[in-house]
């Protein structure tokens, strides 16, 4: 796996960042040091790779238990550090799985998989920060 990451050199903070997929995003420091707000944060974009790895885990076993998911969400709050490096020190997350019958006992399974065996993301955070989880099943007629 390969990334690449340039400046766009207008004189801030603002940089493209290219993955080997092909997909690009853009980055951007705070107004406070430079920045344009062109884009999310680095750290920012650390939370959203979690909770694409988690939700991706957690919708794909899901479906392999036959679950039917019609909607998946997850909100993510955090805490770093005060002093440099300002690593993730505490991280939730409120997964809210949307489905028909969805059986709570493989919402909270799937979500423990993720956390435990499969979101790489989710593991190496784990290093330096407490992450917990939760969920809320919104189900349908």
């Amino acid at each position: 796996m390969q990334a690449t990451v340039e400046w766009t050199g207008s004189g801030g903070m603002a940089f493209v960042a290219h993955a080997d997929s092909g997909h690009g995003v853009v980055m951007d420091a705070s107004p406070d040091i430079g920045g344009h707000n062109l884009g999310a944060r680095p750290m920012e974009m650390v939370l959203m790779g979690l909770g694409g790895c988690s939700s991706i885990d957690v919708l794909m076993i899901l479906q392999k238990s036959r679950q039917d998911v019609r909607a998946c969400r997850v909100e993510i709050s955090a805490e770093r550090a005060e002093q440099d490096p300002k690593v993730f020190t505490v991280i939730h997350l409120q997964f809210f799985v949307t489905g028909k019958e969805l059986d709570p006992r493989r919402v909270a399974h799937a979500i423990q998989l993720s956390a435990d065996k499969y979101c790489s993301v989710s593991i190496m955070l784990g290093k330096t920060a407490k992450i917990t989880h939760d969920y809320t099943i919104l189900g349908i007629d």
